[in-house]
């Protein structure tokens, strides 16, 4: 390990961590003895012994927002511990829009640059990031010359989550840091999507449509074949573009990242910003007319057919099976 301490943002979400926080956390373990987290809310307390069981020994705690987004006091209280106790080698971020926040106004508060997308970590005399590049088709590689920290903002499902059997991080207040006229700033509604069923970040099974559905009310199979499968529904950028589903749906490079056991991708053609995406799933299903396709390339299994009539049988017999 050549690095001596690595800093996490592990973001709290209905009393516990994210999973892309949880990935971090473990995956920083490898490149460095001394991990801290740092996180915000209510009770750190509660969060302190899940932060240590996947490698934290600190657990800076910014308190509660009071109604402020995270982006503001959570870059201020990083700036403030680095200012009172020197700069760690790295800071990792999840990819939200809270740690993309975080990471944005962190770099203008250090005069440090960020690397983003990031999807991949190795430790070469220093830590390199991976990027997927033209449309994933390539790797690029990164690393920070300059002074630290480096800022690496990582998108999900890159890494394993890996519990060790740490005992709880040891909770200590973060210091309050200077907000500016930012920090003035408070939510006054939010709004929550309704959903059923999994998130599809983190279903074990995600059917996903494209543009050979043919029109936005055909989408409807999709979402009868993740609910018959215990799964979630996503989408192509194509029908997402199209306003088909909303944006939430959608699986890609500029999308969510998912890896589930089984992913079935109906009427998708497989262009490389969908499969960066999902590519990572353990067993792919593909349904296309076009035998050409190439989504059929990376696919376990293929269905040669219009998905129209594919997809119909597929559901009755799911509904036969009970």
């Amino acid at each position: 390990m050549s690095l001596s301490n690595i800093w996490v943002v592990v973001e709290p979400s209905n009393g516990t961590l994210t999973t892309t926080s949880l990935e971090l956390l473990s995956h920083a373990r490898n490149f460095s003895a001394t991990v801290s987290a740092i996180t915000w809310g209510d009770d750190a307390t509660a969060l302190s012994q899940e932060a240590g069981e996947f490698g934290a020994t600190t657990l800076y705690d910014v308190g509660p927002l009071n109604g402020a987004l995270p982006g503001v006091p959570v870059a201020a209280a990083i700036a403030a511990l680095i200012a009172s106790q020197g700069a760690p080698d790295a800071i990792l971020i999840p990819t939200s829009y809270d740690g993309r926040d975080v990471a944005g106004r962190l770099s203008a508060r250090l005069d440090r640059p960020v690397l983003t997308n990031v999807t991949g970590l190795s430790d070469e005399g220093g830590l390199v990031t991976e990027h997927p590049g033209f449309g994933g088709s390539q790797t690029v590689k990164a690393r920070f010359t300059g002074e630290g920290p480096g800022i690496i903002v990582v998108r999900a499902k890159s890494f394993v989550v890996e519990p060790t059997e740490g005992l709880a991080a040891t909770v200590v207040a973060a210091p309050a840091g200077d907000t500016g006229t930012a920090g003035a700033a408070t939510i006054t509604t939010s709004h929550v999507e309704e959903r059923t069923g999994p998130k599809l970040e983190e279903a074990a099974v995600v059917v996903s449509g494209g543009r050979g559905l043919g029109e936005a009310g055909k989408y409807a199979l999709i979402e009868e074949a993740a609910k018959l499968l215990g799964g979630a529904a996503g989408a192509s950028r194509a029908i997402v573009d199209a306003g088909w589903v909303p944006y939430s749906h959608q699986v890609g490079q500029t999308g969510k990242t998912v890896k589930p056991t089984v992913y079935i991708a109906c009427g998708i053609s497989g262009a490389t910003q969908h499969m960066v995406g999902m590519k990572g799933s353990k067993n792919i299903v593909a349904i296309n007319k076009d035998a050409d396709a190439p989504i059929f390339q990376i696919a376990d299994f293929g269905i040669v057919g219009d998905v129209h009539k594919v997809l119909p049988a597929l559901i009755e017999a799911l509904k036969a099976r009970g």
